[in-house]
């Protein structure tokens, strides 16, 4: 036993030593300690007044909605490129993105029998019309796809209603993205879905939806929490539900639309790149503050505050506001291709994105190799006075998505989410429902991340 104990001890040894022990590399390559005094610079002004959140008002007041193909998307793609030359960056420009252009139109949902009533609703995004006279059928609630196959001998010629509660987004939200085409499959002339969130007050959910090759398109809409759960419980009476849906959305040919894309170049090693940044773009409803605005505007007040501290860190900055992530993401795709074709994607060093909401921070989740994913974490002490210190493996984002399918390592700030899910593609997803003290948080968050990042003796390694 006494020689076991010792080789044991010997290994133990020789694995410390030889350094696998995941925060002494770490230590080796990020000295936090260099870094402290310009960490509680940046937190320190990010904190420090409310400007910057009333920045974002007045943005999210004067152009509203952004929905790809929409006016007030480029105006507002203008207006900050305008802005964006006035703060000196070293590089201000756009990327031409061509994104899809689908018009809502004039909608809506009546209950028709047992009684009549208007179903507050939004029509979900790419959806079909229903004729010009509408839609009136009777309706068959089903509880999930396996209950619709179970009900398939019903469905004909009826209006179907998934009346899905919340559980998770990634599970719920296939009712919306698949929901027209299971329907059609079984005979329906058109699919509601019951909201994809927790928490309604009357407020439906729109979101992008999806059709089939070979399967006909029928016409696709979201009504609220309240409203589908009343009609379960009158298809559950027996009572037989009519209702009339009128819908008259298009599709037109694809428009141009812009990414955004901001620079500070790096001191040392400007070939090198960190990228940061959210979607310019929003659904047709609210203000699109919460999605996603506030990650953008939290990006480039980051690297406005690196400027203004004369933060120059050895490898470039780059905030990039990517255009049409809810209906297509185009603009990730296009921003992939390009530093493809330009030979820089290899030089991606590490990519984060801000797309849940700037409520109060917690950290990031990583996505990377052992060896990065240990000195991120180490990078991470440097946020432990605001709180926003906790560094978990898998993260990412939409957007950065397709550079990180590239080899990038990628980051998604994590933030408390609790409420995000109740105003998430809704008209209720506007400026009051963000707090100024958590946005300022998210700002320090991610500009002491891609600082410090950007100026670590140690390339990120992949």
């Amino acid at each position: 036993m006494k020689s076991i104990r010792l080789i044991c001890f010997t290994l133990l040894f020789l694995f410390s030593a030889t350094g696998f022990n995941s925060t002494v590399y770490a230590q080796e390559h990020v000295d936090i300690e260099a870094y402290r005094d310009d960490a509680e610079k940046i937190i320190n002004a990010a904190m420090k007044d409310n400007q910057k959140f009333e920045y974002l008002t007045q943005f999210a007041d004067r152009f509203g909605h952004r929905f790809s193909g929409s006016e007030s998307l480029e105006n507002s793609i203008d207006w900050i490129v305008n802005e964006m030359k006035k703060d000196g960056f070293d590089r201000v420009f756009t990327q031409d993105v061509k994104v899809p252009y689908w018009v809502r139109g004039e909608e809506s949902a009546t209950l028709m029998s047992p009684r009549k009533k208007n179903l507050p609703m939004l029509g979900l995004g790419g959806s079909v019309a229903t004729p010009e006279e509408g839609i009136e059928a009777e309706v068959l609630v089903v509880s999930s796809f396996e209950d619709l196959k179970e009900k398939a001998d019903q469905a004909e010629g009826k209006i179907v209603l998934y009346d899905v509660p919340f559980t998770t987004y990634g599970q719920t939200v296939q009712y919306r993205l698949r929901g027209a085409v299971e329907a059609a499959k079984v005979g329906a002339v058109a699919s509601l879905i019951r909201s994809v969130g927790p928490y309604s007050m009357q407020t439906p959910h729109t979101g992008t939806s999806r059709y089939e090759d070979g399967v006909k398109k029928i016409p696709h809409a979201a009504i609220t929490l309240e409203d589908a759960a009343m009609i379960h419980r009158m298809s559950d009476r027996g009572e037989t539900i009519r209702i009339l849906l009128e819908m008259d959305a298009k599709t037109l040919p694809n428009a141009t639309s812009r990414n955004i894309i901001a620079e500070m170049k790096g001191s040392e090693n400007p070939e090198e790149i960190v990228v940061f940044g959210g979607h310019i773009d929003s659904w047709d409803v609210g203000q699109g503050v919460m999605d996603d605005a506030g990650g953008c505007f939290a990006a480039w007040e980051a690297l406005r505050i690196m400027k203004e501290l004369g933060l120059r860190p050895k490898r470039t900055i780059r905030v990039v506001m990517w255009t049409n992530e809810e209906n297509g993401l185009r603009g990730g795709n296009a921003y992939r291709d390009m530093v493809m074709g330009n030979g820089s994607l290899e030089n991606h060093i590490l990519a984060m994105e801000s797309d849940g909401g700037v409520f109060e921070p917690k950290g990031f989740g990583f996505s990377g190799s052992d060896e990065a994913f240990a000195m991120i974490k180490e990078i991470g002490k440097l946020l432990e006075p605001i709180g926003s210190n906790n560094i978990t493996r898998g993260g990412g984002g939409a957007d950065i998505g397709p550079i990180m399918r590239e080899g990038v390592p990628g980051m998604g700030l994590v933030v408390d989410g609790s409420r995000y899910f109740w105003y998430h593609h809704t008209a209720a997803d506007t400026i009051d429902k963000l707090s100024a003290e958590e946005y300022n948080k998210c700002i320090a968050t991610m500009a002491v991340m891609a600082y410090v990042a950007a100026d670590a003796e140690k390339t990120l390694p992949r």
